[in-house]
């Protein structure tokens, strides 16, 4: 491939993209947080469930995955190879989700806060695994 990069590059172009995934998500759950302050002990200790739900059980799995696949890559690949194309499908769905629930108001704002920073700590937290 005339613009492939190694796998070591995968792995970095991989947690760069869930550390920007993170952010931003973070940044949602943060502002919807900000919103409402009650309860925020209660929040937290919700918030560090959720982050060890996804971190511990599903991101880990992942992590794995995906760094097996790319470790067994010789040669030059795609920089968007670090995805499977199930990868991508649910990574599309999800950001649609996430979208769809925000803009139609489908989800309270405390749930938003809290699902999104426990998410989104657990998509830092991976993204750095990868790099």
């Amino acid at each position: 491939m005339k613009y492939g990069v190694s796998p070591n590059t995968l792995l970095i172009t991989a947690g760069t993209i869930w550390i920007l995934a993170g952010a931003n998500i973070l940044r949602i759950g943060l502002m919807c947080w900000m919103d409402d302050g009650h309860y925020w002990l209660f929040k937290v200790c919700e918030a560090c469930l959720i982050f060890f739900l996804f971190f511990g059980v599903i991101f880990h799995r992942l992590y794995k995955k995906y760094t097996l696949r790319i470790s067994q890559k010789k040669g030059k690949h795609c920089p968007f190879s670090f995805f499977d194309v199930k990868g991508w499908i649910v990574m599309a769905c999800m950001i649609t989700m996430g979208v769809v629930i925000r803009v139609y108001s489908l989800l309270p704002e405390t749930f938003i806060a809290v699902f999104y920073t426990g998410l989104s700590l657990a998509l830092l937290g991976t993204g750095l695994r990868f790099i």
